[in-house]
């Protein structure tokens, strides 16, 4: 049997993030990943992108990540929010802001990549991959669980258990754990294309009578897309020629950045609200889309994820400096007590905007025109707004202020 501190579950972008954060706390950590992160079928280290957010990108800052990370990094440096068919805008700038840049858009698999180099030069931390937990029993001052890998099974123990392994999560399914949960019947098309007049730093969100649509800047004039659209079209969507496909995109988005050409590959993922009620048992934390599962609009889920990880790393850090038990019930009361009333606002926030705008109702349309606009002209509203979705909120662990765990004692 083998002993450790916190054992993870899940190495994808959240439970890796996590793992690096606790580089250098003195816990012995386990990370506990089924799919090798080399594989095609891996889920977090895809072709997708990730639209971080100023926060998140302190965040991999103060943990040392960011260096490997930032040559594929293309920084958000204004948004464009309007809708299809309406006046109504909103500008954000982060001149205004005064900060480098409002996010950052990066390829999740140069985020996977630089967790692991991370992870691999890391003493106190043991990445298990691949390999899966066959069951787990809790106990009043650990946990026990029996993993397989190479079909041999060991059993681990550890006074925490981090459930990271995503919006379909074992672990919380183990449980029983009860969620709020409902599907938005949409699904979000993924892909790149290449604009003949880029506008490098320049991100657009625009609300369409079926879904938002996001375009954000990738590096050598590169935009990625996020087309939601009603699940009944996504395969019409995907068999569509790249010529076709390109047209439709155009006819949605428009000509901001002149004509679009080279669409890659598409793909597309359902798009649902998953919120666990709790978050927190005995010896068991859920966090990122274990915990929450968002419609993508505004980009907040994995941001919101990378919150819990830098809240509980503090967590963890500070119980090791005064010597409390890193799972016992005062450590999780406290990370519940920081956490549950982001993760709700921040799901019912996104909840509200992907449902407000696909309601065709024409007063409702003149009046999110109205404020939209009403927005654009009143700085101060634009600021809270900027602040939300930048991630700095209520208040901030230190790695979301840029400063390192080691002196979180102090």
């Amino acid at each position: 049997m083998q002993d450790y501190d916190v054992v993870i579950i899940g190495g994808g972008l959240v439970g890796g993030s996590l793992a690096c954060a606790l580089v250098g706390t003195g816990l012995r950590v386990a990370v506990i990943e089924a799919v090798p992160a080399a594989a095609e079928r891996q889920p977090s280290y895809d072709e997708r992108v990730i639209a971080l957010s100023w926060g998140s990108h302190r965040i991999f800052d103060a943990m040392g990540v960011w260096p490997a990370i930032a040559p594929e990094a293309e920084p958000i440096l204004k948004v464009h929010v309007s809708e299809r068919g309406n006046c109504g805008f909103t500008r954000l700038d982060h001149a205004e802001e005064g900060v480098e840049a409002l996010g950052y858009v990066v390829p999740a698999r140069a985020l996977g990549v630089a967790i692991l180099a991370a992870l691999g030069d890391a003493c106190n931390i043991e990445l298990l991959c691949p390999a899966r937990v066959v069951s787990h029993r809790v106990w009043s001052d650990r946990v026990e669980l029996e993993v397989q890998s190479d079909s041999k099974s060991q059993v681990l123990r550890a006074r925490l258990l981090v459930a990271a392994d995503g919006g379909d999560s074992a672990i919380r399914n183990r449980l029983d754990l009860k969620v709020r949960e409902h599907s938005y019947g949409h699904d979000a098309v993924i892909t790149t294309v290449t604009p003949d007049r880029p506008l490098p730093g320049m991100a657009f969100e625009r609300f369409t009578e079926s879904g938002p649509l996001a375009l954000l800047p990738m590096t050598k004039g590169r935009y990625s897309v996020v087309w939601t659209c009603p699940s009944s079209e996504t395969p019409d969507i995907l068999a569509l020629a790249d010529a076709g496909f390109l047209a439709r995109l155009q006819d949605r988005f428009g000509y901001r950045l002149g004509g679009l050409g080279q669409a890659a590959p598409r793909c597309a993922y359902p798009l649902r609200l998953l919120l666990a009620e709790e978050t927190v048992r005995e010896r068991l934390v859920l966090v990122g889309n274990a915990a929450h599962t968002l419609h993508p609009v505004a980009g907040q889920g994995f941001n919101l994820g990378m919150r819990d990880v830098a809240s509980l790393a503090e967590v963890l850090a500070r119980s090791t400096a005064t010597g409390d038990d890193p799972g016992g019930p005062a450590t999780l009361a406290e990370y519940q007590r920081w956490r549950s009333r982001d993760q709700r606002a921040t799901a019912n926030l996104t909840d509200a905007l992907a449902r407000l705008f696909v309601i065709p109702w024409t007063p409702l349309r003149i009046a999110r025109g109205v404020g939209m606009l009403g927005l654009d002209l009143m700085p101060g509203a634009r600021h809270l707004l900027a602040r939300r979705f930048m991630g700095l909120t209520g208040r901030l662990p230190r790695l979301a202020r840029g400063l390192a765990l080691e002196h979180a004692h102090g």
